[in-house]
């Protein structure tokens, strides 16, 4: 047996702080695998734990299999939760801790056929006699998961239960959970920041930002056609590009987006999607690109051969960009080449390391105001703040002078280009660029998409 899961405007808060879920609403249908995805405190597992009965619901309702449930106590609810931390009883061995609950369900049968089958799927046969505190933390979390796995219950609840093991066994339990809920059939809802995770493991993911949900879709429609900027720097690796640009459309030229030293030529006549740019003429916009979006032109090829250029190196729908290589990932199958183009980079709150604040003046403390409550106002205010930050538009003659420095934890450069590792290049190269427009995003200075339109359907092909 699986069931639905249904979330109704579900808001959640603690204290007198702000809400730390905000008017939740989702859908999900028996058997599916969702994630929940988002930077750390946004959220995600506190919704995870309205749903296993673990905290109380503020406002909104709680449905499952179609049934008023936010009153309902954890173990009417047929679920089971694999936590982060592990949560093992020290005193019993891994075979008790697996088969703990199915003697709690069924006190007259023999767990130990089902504890076998699932150590023997999780590939710690050879641990079950022994203690969680004679394991690794990699061991007792597969320990943990084996718990959840063995009561085959209606509902699978994972926060984030692969986050302390190693990179080789992650991606083997990964595709394990994968496959085993799919044989089950049991719904599942899975929290992870990790966004390799998410798009590997879910039918769908949620991505949340400060307790608000962002967008929701299968992983090819969050990363086809992401709802804000917030979601497009999420998603996807490496980073999109997110380029502060100004959009130009005179009645006498063609319509441009200016990115500081260079420009983007929109080709005529304009496509449906660009004609949208219309209405954010003279504007700040963010410009994202994504790094297979971007190509190096043949042209640098044949340049550094010796031979001629080819007759036509651009793509109908490609643009001319050129960009100084400043430095050279290589990745094995693939080269990431950071380029500096003269462009000013947008900065993403929550994705990007703060910068170190001076320190302001002392103030006077306010009558009856208690440090706690400060910091809850300031809390709430970086909450709400905006999806993305941008200065004043430059004026003119200022956008080619301005080349502010790379955000904290970045890479020098301001665009990021997948390659072949058959391309040579070396630190300081000037090379010719190719930007596919079809692939192009235009967020405005709210973080909301607007070109291409915020009504289209994603292409998903095949």
């Amino acid at each position: 047996m699986t069931r639905a899961i249904s979330l109704h405007d579900v808001s959640k808060s603690y204290a007198r702080g702000p809400r730390v879920v905000d008017r939740f609403s989702l859908d999900i249908t028996p058997g599916e695998f969702l994630v929940l995805l988002g930077p750390s405190g946004c959220g995600k597992s506190t919704v995870l734990r309205m749903i296993a009965g673990l905290e109380d619901i503020d406002e909104g309702e709680l449905l499952l299999d179609g049934e008023h449930a936010n009153h309902w106590q954890p173990s009417e609810r047929d679920i089971a939760m694999v936590f982060q931390n592990f949560a093992l009883y020290p005193s019993m061995t891994s075979r008790d801790n697996i088969g703990f609950p199915l003697r709690i369900e069924s006190p007259g049968a023999d767990p130990g056929p089902r504890v076998t089958a699932t150590a023997r799927m999780l590939g710690i046969e050879d641990l079950l006699d022994r203690f969680p505190g004679q394991l690794s933390g990699g061991e007792r979390q597969r320990v943990a998961m084996g718990r959840a796995i063995a009561r085959h219950p209606s509902v699978f609840l994972m926060d984030e239960p692969l986050s302390n093991l190693d990179a080789k066994l992650r991606n083997r339990l990964r595709a394990e959970i994968a496959q085993l809920t799919r044989e089950l059939g049991v719904t599942t809802v899975y929290v992870t920041h990790d966004q390799a995770e998410a798009m590997s493991l879910g039918d769908r993911v949620a991505v949340l930002r400060g307790g608000v949900l962002q967008q929701v879709g299968t992983p090819r429609e969050v990363y086809a056609l992401p709802r804000n900027v917030f979601v497009a720097a999420f998603i996807g690796t490496p980073r999109i590009n997110l380029l502060r640009g100004l959009v130009r459309a005179p009645l006498d030229g063609a319509m441009t987006v200016s990115l500081g030293k260079q420009f983007l030529r929109l080709p005529e006549p304009l496509s449906l999607d660009h004609q949208l740019l219309r209405v954010q003429q003279g504007r700040e916009v963010i410009v994202g690109l994504r790094s297979e979006a971007v190509r190096i032109s043949p042209t640098f090829g044949f340049a550094h051969a010796g031979g001629p250029p080819p007759h036509s190196a651009a793509r109908p729908g490609e643009v001319p960009l050129t960009g100084l290589v400043e430095h050279v990932e290589f990745q094995g199958h693939e080269v990431l080449v950071h380029f500096d183009t003269g462009s000013r980079p947008a900065v993403v709150p929550e994705l990007e390391a703060p910068r170190p604040a001076a320190r302001p003046p002392r103030r006077r403390r306010r009558e009856g105001v208690t440090v706690l409550e400060r910091i809850r106002e300031r809390a709430g205010s970086l909450r709400a703040g905006p999806v993305v930050v941008l200065d004043r538009p430059a004026a003119p003659d200022e956008e080619a002078a301005r080349e502010p420095a790379p955000p904290e934890g970045r890479l020098p450069g301001d665009l990021v280009v997948r390659t072949t590792p058959d391309i040579r290049l070396r630190h300081g190269m000037q090379v010719p660029l190719l930007v596919d427009l079809a692939h192009l995003f235009v967020f405005d200075q709210h973080g909301d998409r607007v070109c291409p339109s915020p009504d289209r359907l994603p292409d998903l092909g095949g």
